[in-house]
C-alpha cells in the first residue's frame, strides 16, 4: 500500500489516471473492477457443524476410550461399549455447542462499509453501491457521511472526520487538501487522508480513491485480526498436558497389568477386562463436561454483573491476569468531551459533571456559582450555545452529540446553567455565519435579540458571537467584559488570558476562546472585516474526562497485583494528563509515543515494555507488539477496547475485552469478553470471577482425580492381593459419570474464599497439582481405596458378586460424603458450614438416591450386575462412607 499522503493532489490524480471534474469514464470503471475485484472485505468460510463434531474425538482420553469400546464390543459386551460411546457423544455434543459461535471479526468490519457512495463518472454526480468503486473514483462526502474508501482529498471545505474507532482519537480531526506530508507521520496525522469507515463530522470534500476491500487501512486490520491468532489459555493448556500424561499413564498401567496376567497364566479374555476396567478408572470421563458446565455457570455469574463471555475457556483467564491494556477513548474515560474549566475576567470556574449529560454546577473555590451572579459567564454560555451547529440527542437513556463533539460539550456546558438551546434560538435567531476555516481559527454567527447582561442596557439589535482558538481570537479584542462592565485589554490582561490558556493546555484540556460585539447596521461580507474590534468574554477548557469508576478499578486492580497500562491512539500529553488524574502514571518517562516505540526493536521493547504505563500515538500494529512484548516476559496479557484499532490486539491477547455500548462490531467479534456496561470496573469482578472459577475447577478436578485414584488403588490392591475383580467396568463408569459428575458441578458454584482479591495473580506456570494438591489427592485415594477393598472383602465372604455389590456401593457413597471436603481445600469443612452451598446438598441427594435405585430396584440391578444387601450390610458401608468426612478433616489439621 503506497504510501498517498506524500502526494500531491496533482500527482495521486496523475498515478491514478482519474480527472477531478470528470472522474473515471464506465468503461474504465468496469475494467477496474475485474482487475481490483469489489470494495469488501472477503469472508473466511466458517466450520460446518460436523467438522465441529469430529474435531472433538482428537482428543487423546477420547481415543483411548474409543478403543476401549471397539475391543469390548468385539468381544461381545456390547453393554458396556454402549455406555462408554453415549459418554463419549455426550462430551463431543457439549464441545461442538460451546464452539458454535463462530469468528464473525471480517463480516463485523464488511458491515463498516458504506453501503452508497456519490461518485463522479463522465462528469455526472450519482450514486453508486459502495462495494462498487474502484481506486481512481472520485467521491463526495459531506456532514453525516461514512467514508465508503480510503482516499486522497482533492478539496476541502472545513471537513472534519470522526476517526475514533480506526485511531483511538477522542475528537474529530481536521482535513486539508492541500497538505503535503513527509511520509513518517501516523494514520491519525494524516490529514489530506480519508478511510473506509471512518465518519464525516463536519463540512465537505472531495477525495479521489486509492484503495478499496483489502487495500485499505480496515482492510489491513483485517489482515492483522486473521494473521494475530489466538493464544491458549492457561487452562486449556493444564487440562490438554494433563490429559496426555494421564493418557499415556494410563495405556502403561493397563499394558503392565494385561501382560502380568497373562504370564501368570490368566485368560486373555479376563486380563483384557481388568485393562479396560483399569482405564476407565482412570480416565476420569466426567471431567471435560465438568469443567465446560463450571465454566458455563460462571459466564451466567458474570452475565449478570456484565460480563458477557464470548469463548468458555477464556473465563478464568482475568483470574491468570497480571497485565491490563486499557485502551483510552470510551474505556477509561467516556469519550464525550466535557468542559472542565471557565474562565471569564472576573472569575476562575471549575464545571462539575460528565459526559454530554446537562448536570453539573459552576464552582468557585468550592462555593457554588450561578450564571446570574456573573453576568460575564451567562453571556459566554449563550455564545457558545448560539454559535454552534451541534445538538444532542437521547439514544437508549444515553446523551449523544449530532455533529462535533466538542460542539456538543459547549451544549452541556450551557445546559448545566440551564438554558435550552431551542428556546434561546429562537430569542436570537441567526441571521448570518462566517464558518471556521483552517486560516482564521474560529467561527462567527450574527445574531438578532435582547441580551440582558448586556452592560449598556437591555434592547433588541445584532450581536456577532465568535469563537475559536484563544490566540487568534485575543489579537482581534480591543476590549474585554468584566463584572464592573467593558474594559480597555492592556498588554497585562492579555498576558493573563494567554497564561490561563497554557495553564490549561498543559492539563491536555483543549481550549476555546468568546468573544462578541454589537452590530450597527448590516453585517459586513467576509469575515476578516467583521472580526475586529471585538469584545473578549472568556475561556472554556475541556477534555475526554476519566470515568469516575475506572479510578475505583485501577485501586482494586493494585490491590488484586495486577498492573494496568493505558495504549491510545491520543497525544502523549492527553494521554499523560488523564494517566496523572487517575493515578495511573505520575512521572513523565512512564510514557512514551507511537514514534518512539518505532525506535525500540523486539528484544529492547521487551525489556523496557514494563517501565511504560501510557503508550500514546499508537498504531494497530503497535498495540499488537506491546502485547506480544508482554507476553514474551511471561504476563497474562488482557486487552480492553472499543474501536476498529482495538482488534488485531484483542485478538492476540489472553483475552480481549470490548465494549459493549460504545464498541464497534470489530472489537466485540475479536474479543473473548464484552462489558455489556461499558464500565471498567467490571473487568474487576471478572477478575475476582475468574479466580473464583479456577479453584473451583481445581476442587471440582481434586474430588474427581482422588476418586479416580481410589478406584485405581482398589483394582490393583485386588490384584496384588489375589483377589477377584471388585469392581465391573459399567459399575466405574456409572460412578465416574452420575455419582460423582452432580456433586463435582455443585462445587463449580462454591462462594468465595475470604481474601480473593488480595493475593496476587496466579503464575502461568502454576499447575493444577501445585500447593500440596497431588499429595492430597494420593492420600484421599488410598483411603478410599483401603474402605472400597474392605466393602468388597466383607460381602466377598458370602459370594463375588455380593462383594462386588458392597464395593460398588461403598465406593459410591463415601465419595458422595467425600465431596464435602473439598468445599475448601485449607478450611475445615465444619467452619466453611454444610449450608453455604445448597446446590451441594442438593447434588448430593440425587446422587445418592440415583445410587439407592441402581442398587435397590429390580431392573436396573440386573444391568449393574447387583444383588440385595442386609442391613447389616448397609449399616458398614453407611459407617465406611461416612469416615471419608473424619478423615478429611484429619488430613486438614
Amino acid at each position: 500500500m503506497p504510501d498517498w499522503s506524500t502526494c500531491t493532489r496533482e500527482e495521486a490524480l496523475r498515478r491514478l489516471r482519474s480527472d477531478a471534474p470528470r472522474g473515471l469514464g464506465i468503461a474504465e470503471v468496469t475494467q477496474r473492477q475485474h482487475r481490483y475485484g469489489l470494495n469488501l472485505l472477503p469472508t473466511q468460510k466458517p466450520l460446518s457443524l460436523w467438522r465441529r463434531f469430529f474435531a472433538q474425538f482428537a482428543d487423546f482420553l477420547v481415543a483411548i476410550l474409543l478403543v476401549a469400546a471397539a475391543i469390548s464390543f468385539s468381544l461381545g459386551e456390547s453393554t458396556d461399549a454402549l455406555v462408554i460411546l453415549v459418554v463419549i457423544a455426550i462430551n463431543a455434543i457439549l464441545g461442538t455447542i460451546q464452539e458454535y459461535r463462530a469468528e464473525k471479526a471480517l463480516d463485523a468490519l464488511k458491515t463498516l462499509s458504506a453501503p452508497t457512495a456519490r461518485v463522479i463518472r463522465d462528469g455526472e454526480i450519482g450514486e453508486v453501491p459502495a462495494r462498487k468503486l474502484v481506486p481512481g473514483d472520485v467521491v463526495i462526502i459531506e456532514t453525516g457521511d461514512f467514508v465508503p474508501a480510503d482516499g486522497r482529498l482533492l478539496e476541502t471545505a472545513d471537513l472534519k472526520i470522526d476517526q475514533s474507532a480506526l485511531t483511538g482519537e477522542s475528537r474529530p480531526v481536521e482535513k486539508k487538501a492541500d497538505s503535503l506530508l513527509d511520509g513518517e507521520a501516523p494514520l491519525a496525522e494524516k490529514e489530506n487522508m480519508v478511510h473506509m469507515g471512518t465518519t464525516v463530522t463536519f463540512g465537505r470534500g472531495k477525495a479521489v480513491v486509492t484503495g478499496t476491500g483489502m487495500y485499505t487501512e480496515i482492510g489491513r486490520i483485517a489482515g492483522l485480526i486473521e494473521n494475530a491468532g489466538e493464544s491458549k489459555t492457561p487452562l486449556q493448556g493444564k487440562l490438554a498436558r494433563f490429559g496426555h500424561q494421564l493418557g499415556l499413564l494410563t495405556i502403561l498401567l493397563c499394558l503392565l497389568v494385561f501382560f502380568l496376567g497373562i504370564t501368570k497364566g490368566n485368560s486373555f479374555s479376563d486380563m483384557f477386562f481388568l485393562a479396560v476396567s483399569l482405564a476407565v478408572a482412570a480416565i476420569p470421563e466426567g471431567l471435560p463436561a465438568v469443567v465446560t458446565i463450571v465454566l458455563a455457570l460462571g459466564v451466567q455469574r458474570m452475565a449478570r454483573r456484565g460480563a458477557i463471555i464470548r469463548k468458555l475457556p477464556a473465563v478464568e483467564t482475568l483470574g491468570t491476569a497480571t497485565v491490563i491494556c486499557s485502551d483510552k477513548t470510551g474505556t477509561l474515560t467516556h469519550n464525550a468531551m466535557t468542559v472542565r474549566k471557565v474562565i471569564t475576567g472576573s472569575n476562575s470556574l471549575q464545571v462539575s459533571g460528565e459526559g454530554y449529560e446537562t448536570v453539573g454546577k459552576f464552582t468557585k473555590e468550592g462555593k457554588i456559582m450561578e450564571p446570574a451572579d456573573d453576568p460575564p459567564l451567562s453571556i459566554l454560555l449563550k455564545i457558545a450555545l448560539l454559535n454552534n451547529n451541534a445538538s444532542l440527542a437521547k439514544n437508549n437513556g444515553a446523551t449523544q452529540v449530532i455533529g462535533d463533539p466538542t460542539e456538543g460539550a459547549l451544549i452541556a456546558l450551557a445546559g448545566k446553567a440551564g438554558y435550552d438551546k431551542k428556546g434561546l434560538e429562537a430569542a436570537l435567531p441567526r441571521l448570518k455565519e462566517y464558518p471556521f476555516d483552517s486560516k482564521r481559527k474560529m467561527m462567527t454567527t450574527v445574531h438578532h435579540g435582547n441580551l440582558p447582561e448586556w452592560p449598556d442596557g437591555a434592547g433588541a439589535r445584532d450581536f456577532l458571537m465568535t469563537k475559536g482558538a484563544p490566540g487568534e481570537v485575543l489579537e482581534r479584542c480591543s476590549t474585554w467584559l468584566g463584572y464592573d462592565g467593558i474594559q480597555k485589554m492592556d498588554p497585562g490582561k492579555q498576558e493573563y488570558f494567554l497564561n490561563e490558556n497554557s495553564k490549561m493546555a498543559r492539563q491536555a484540556l483543549r481550549v476555546l476562546a468568546f468573544a462578541l460585539k454589537p452590530l450597527e447596521g448590516e453585517p459586513p461580507e467576509n469575515a476578516e472585516e467583521a472580526e475586529t474590534g471585538l469584545v473578549f468574554v472568556g475561556l472554556a477548557g475541556m477534555i475526554d474526562p476519566p470515568r469516575q469508576e475506572a479510578g475505583q478499578a485501577l485501586e482494586l486492580c493494585r490491590q488484586a497485583g495486577i498492573r494496568v497500562k493505558m495504549i491510545t491512539g491520543d497525544h502523549k500529553e492527553t494521554a499523560q494528563a488523564i494517566a496523572r488524574e487517575m493515578g495511573l502514571a505520575m512521572n513523565d518517562d512512564e510514557a512514551i509515543s507511537g514514534s518512539e516505540l518505532d525506535r525500540l526493536d523486539r528484544q529492547e521493547l521487551r525489556e523496557r515494555v514494563d517501565s511504560f504505563s501510557v503508550f500514546a500515538r499508537v498504531s494497530p500494529e503497535h498495540k499488537v507488539r506491546i502485547v506480544e512484548a508482554l507476553q514474551a516476559r511471561g504476563e497474562i496479557v488482557a486487552m480492553t477496547g472499543d474501536g476498529i484499532n482495538d482488534a488485531p490486539a484483542l485478538k492476540k491477547a489472553h483475552i480481549g475485552t470490548a465494549m459493549g455500548l460504545t464498541g464497534t462490531d470489530v472489537a466485540k467479534e475479536a474479543a473473548e469478553m464484552v462489558l455489556a456496561d461499558d464500565n471498567f470496573a467490571t473487568i474487576v469482578h471478572a477478575v475476582q470471577e475468574g479466580r473464583v472459577i479456577f479453584e473451583n475447577i481445581r476442587k471440582a478436578i481434586y474430588f474427581l482425580l482422588s476418586a479416580n485414584v481410589g478406584e485405581i488403588l482398589t483394582i490393583i490392591g485386588a490384584m496384588v492381593l489375589g483377589w477377584p475383580l471388585p469392581l465391573l467396568p459399567i459399575q466405574l463408569l456409572w460412578i465416574n459419570l452420575v455419582t460423582d459428575s452432580l456433586p463435582a458441578l455443585s462445587l463449580g458454584v462454591e462462594p468465595p474464599e475470604r481474601g480473593t482479591m488480595q493475593q496476587p495473580p496466579r503464575g502461568y506456570q502454576e499447575g493444577i497439582f501445585q500447593r500440596g494438591g497431588g499429595i492430597t489427592i494420593a492420600v484421599y485415594g488410598i483411603f478410599i481405596a483401603a474402605i472400597t477393598l474392605l466393602a468388597f472383602y466383607a460381602g466377598w465372604q458370602e459370594s463375588t458378586v455380593k462383594g462386588q455389590t458392597m464395593a460398588f456401593a461403598a465406593l459410591a457413597l463415601s465419595q458422595l460424603v467425600h465431596v464435602i471436603n473439598f468445599r475448601s481445600l485449607k478450611e475445615s469443612a465444619l467452619r466453611r458450614g454444610l449450608f453455604g452451598n445448597r446446590l451441594l446438598l442438593v447434588g448430593m441427594g440425587f446422587s445418592i438416591a440415583l445410587q439407592l435405585t441402581v442398587l435397590l430396584a429390580p431392573f436396573p440391578m440386573s444391568i449393574f450386575r447387583t444383588v440385595a444387601l442386609a442391613s447389616g450390610d448397609w449399616l458398614l458401608i453407611t459407617a465406611l462412607a461416612s469416615s471419608t468426612l473424619a478423615f478429611g478433616e484429619l488430613w486438614k489439621r
